[in-house]
């Protein structure tokens, strides 16, 4: 039997973690800050806020989420996110994306301060990462790491292979891949015979946003696989045929509207893999902690608390 790579484990067990960190801060200061800045009305990313907010409660930091509306301009942004800058009580600034189209996206945000970069994304900290410098990491590529080394799998010397070059996923993690002394490649829209070079992975890793669309031909037996994608299909057919008209999964569809998927097919995967992370229960949770952690270490470098 493959092993299923649990994320709410290892969700849990960074959590109490950071308790007794968050402890400290508050008794030598005050507790870690984030700031969530929401603007207009996204079902899922509402979602994905109160999600945060509520691990933030959970853990004992200090969270507030700005709710500006979806007409709001680029330069007014910019405004309150300067103005989260300057505030002395807040460690970690998160602008949930995506944002309005008549915002602009990328001046939003590298106008974040550095330090309070709690998604890693400012180029400050994507070259400290290069360049193996202490500082925030993006949160789902420092969780993909996380869950393979509480699980005890082998990076060093193994040979990687990324399917995805996103800023967000696929980039980043190709760096700490490396940074764990794995041989990296990294897979796209145009790399040729990508079923033969993903069957070279003894870790894949699978963020292409396309539902199972790694299947058996694309899985080395015994391979690692860790699959970043979270699909969520709506069309009948199209679930009877990636569940093998599982009745569980036509049922979850009749009852929700809807079932998850990830990018890599859920059977093949299951028959195949030496271990691999299921969709949902694999990275999802562990991309909350890591920014749980990014902002309790954020706190702990501005309150010298370490």
């Amino acid at each position: 039997m493959p092993r299923i790579l649990d994320g709410n484990r290892v969700r849990d067990e960074i959590k109490e973690e950071l308790k007794p960190r968050i402890a400290a801060l508050a008794e030598k200061s005050r507790p870690p800050g984030l700031a969530v800045v929401l603007v207009g009305n996204n079902p899922a990313s509402e979602i994905y806020v109160r999600n945060k907010v509520k691990t933030c409660r959970d853990l004992g930091i200090y969270s507030e989420t700005i709710t500006p509306a979806g007409l709001i301009t680029t330069e007014e942004l910019l405004a309150l996110v300067r103005d989260l800058n300057a505030r002395p009580d807040i460690d970690g600034i998160l602008v949930q994306l995506p944002l309005p189209p008549q915002v602009d996206t990328k001046r939003i945000l590298l106008s974040i301060s550095p330090e309070k970069d709690v998604d890693g994304f400012h180029p400050c900290n994507v070259g400290s990462l290069v360049a193996g410098l202490p500082g925030p990491r993006a949160c789902t590529p420092a969780g993909i790491i996380e869950l393979l080394k509480r699980n005890h799998m082998a990076i060093a010397g193994k040979r990687a292979v990324i399917v995805g070059r996103s800023d967000i996923v696929g980039k980043p993690v190709a760096m700490l891949l490396l940074h764990e002394h794995a041989t990296v490649t990294i897979c796209h829209s145009k790399t040729p015979d990508l079923p033969a070079i993903c069957r070279e992975g003894d870790i894949l890793v699978a963020a292409i946003g396309r539902a199972a669309m790694l299947n058996g031909d694309y899985l080395r037996p015994g391979a690692v696989v860790v699959d970043v994608g979270t699909n969520y299909l709506t069309d009948r057919e199209q679930v009877a045929r990636i569940f093998r008209n599982s009745p569980e999964k036509l049922a979850a569809l009749d009852r929700k509207g809807s079932v998850l998927v990830g990018d890599v097919d859920p059977i093949d995967v299951a028959e195949r893999a030496w271990a691999y992370t299921p969709v949902p229960g694999g990275v999802g949770p562990l991309t909350i902690a890591m920014l749980m952690t990014n902002t309790v270490a954020s706190a702990e470098r501005r309150l010298s608390v370490c």
